[in-house]
């Protein structure tokens, strides 16, 4: 997988933001990065929304998981091999 990197997309007024809003927010929403200037200074950063990943749980899977008895003993040779 590859990622594409490009410089974000200057829009130098906020009154050209509005005009174009909905536009903006549609390329946006498709990983494309905007910055909204107010008299030639950067005011704002418009790019996609990544929601944060789930919280973990634990104890979720207790009583669903099974460990042999004889999970920590190694097959017959197996040490010996790395000697």
């Amino acid at each position: 997988m590859t990622t594409e990197t490009t410089m974000p997309k200057v829009i130098n007024s906020i009154a050209e933001a509005k005009a174009h809003f909905s536009a903006i927010v549609d390329d946006a929403s498709s990983g494309k990065v905007f910055v909204i200037c107010r008299a030639g200074r950067p005011m704002a950063v418009l790019s996609q929304y990544v929601p944060p990943s789930r919280q973990r749980r634990p104890g979720t899977l207790k009583g669903k998981i099974r460990i042999a008895d004889d999970f920590d003993e190694l097959p017959d040779g197996f040490a010996e091999a790395f000697e």
